[in-house]
């Protein structure tokens, strides 16, 4: 019989790596849209506009290529957080199953996870028309709005029944899966938000720090 999983979900953007793709998607539009999109970025984050009230806006903004998408991918690899595979190395050799789970999008982030061999990715799919350019992204997605990843943590409890659940992320969407995990750990290494510190049970600025606190 094997052992009760023990389920470690992990955000991905100034988490799992130092950037926010959707703004470094909109960094290739030009400096005009990509300071829009980052503060847009920024109030969604940080709790001051609801995630539905930017995420398609700033899609619509870049339309964004699936050439684009690729080379972000490259981009989560080259800004990996440093301390990442050692730590999850010691992790699962502890039993802890890593999972992503952002509010980006699936391709951009699929070839970071395979990086740092996790298996399962739970993010925003979007869709391409046979030359490159974008059409559209899955709005039914529960991380296209507020109250989206707790949704998800939800159904993740359903799916895998985990003996325990721990969250890292640095955002506000990520301290809303607050009530529905036995730990949620605020990190702060690129983006430090005093709303996230004040909620979370436990606060780090590398994952080096993870394994001591789950053992």
């Amino acid at each position: 019989m094997s052992p009760p999983l023990k389920l470690l979900i992990l955000d991905c953007d100034s988490t799992l790596s130092a950037i926010e793709g959707i703004d470094e998607l909109a960094r290739v539009r030009g400096p005009e849209i990509f300071a829009r999109v980052e503060a847009m970025t920024h109030e969604a984050m940080d709790g001051r506009l609801p995630v539905e009230a930017v995420f398609g806006e700033r899609l619509r903004i870049i339309q964004p290529r699936a050439a684009d998408v690729a080379a972000i991918g490259r981009r989560y690899i080259e800004t990996v957080e440093p301390d990442a595979a050692g730590a999850l190395a010691t992790l699962r050799a502890g039993g802890w199953t890593p999972l992503i789970l952002s509010g980006g999008f699936r391709p951009a982030i699929r070839p970071l996870a395979d990086h740092l061999g996790i298996a399962r990715v739970e993010a925003v799919d979007l869709y391409f028309d046979s030359a490159g350019a974008f059409v559209g992204f899955d709005e039914t997605y529960p991380t296209t709005r507020s109250g989206g990843k707790p949704e998800v943590v939800r159904a993740l409890k359903a799916e895998l029944r985990p003996s325990r659940v721990v969250m890292v992320g640095d955002g506000v969407s990520d301290l809303e899966t607050a009530p529905e995990v036995d730990c949620f750990i605020g990190f702060g290494r690129y983006v430090a938000r005093e709303k996230v510190r004040a909620g979370a049970a436990r606060f780090v600025h590398s994952f080096a720090e993870l394994p001591a606190l789950l053992e």
